[in-house]
């Protein structure tokens, strides 16, 4: 890319049912799944920051496969996602992100466990840390992710998007 050129991030609102979900992607894939009901300036502010040089268009057609894929996810008819992702983050969290990636639809994972497949078992705080960073909700399944003791934690979009994820997995 040209030095001068800036990266295109197309995004829409998804609209669907009780869901308003705030999605970006680059050319290289899905960037940005936001928080339900978030103003536009969350998906703003996380791009200004992650792809500073960016050009940032509505264009509802461009984002029409991971609008797709995450409907068919939210009325219960696909458990997994095909459409490339462009994770955005530190090589930590980028580590990490691919281990959420591995826990399969309807199972769920604690941060121990994540911190111990990544050969990190020291770094269970840090392993918290890069999941609460993740940009992609719901595709990046961070909703399967537990404490220790199966204890519910915070969770970006918060508990209540948790909670409705978890029962579409029916956990």
């Amino acid at each position: 890319m040209a030095e001068n050129q800036k990266e295109k991030v197309y995004w829409t609102l998804l609209n669907h049912g009780l869901w308003k979900l705030n999605i970006a992607a680059t050319d290289k894939g899905l960037c940005y799944v936001g928080s339900p009901n978030a103003p536009l300036e969350e998906l703003t502010e996380w791009v200004s920051k992650h792809i500073p040089n960016n050009e940032l268009i509505e264009d509802k057609n461009a984002m029409k496969p991971y609008e797709s894929e995450l409907i068919d996810y939210l009325d219960g008819r696909r458990k997994e996602f095909a459409e490339p992702l462009d994770l955005r983050g530190t090589e930590f969290q980028q580590t990490v992100w691919a281990e959420l990636l591995k826990v399969p639809f309807g199972k769920a994972a604690t941060y121990t466990e994540i911190a111990e497949r990544i050969n990190r078992p020291d770094a269970v705080r840090a392993v918290g840390t890069a999941i609460g960073a993740n940009p992609v909700l719901i595709t990046v399944p961070c909703h399967r992710m537990f404490g220790k003791r199966g204890e519910w934690r915070g969770y970006r979009g918060g508990l209540k998007m948790k909670e409705q994820l978890l029962e579409i997995e029916k956990m």
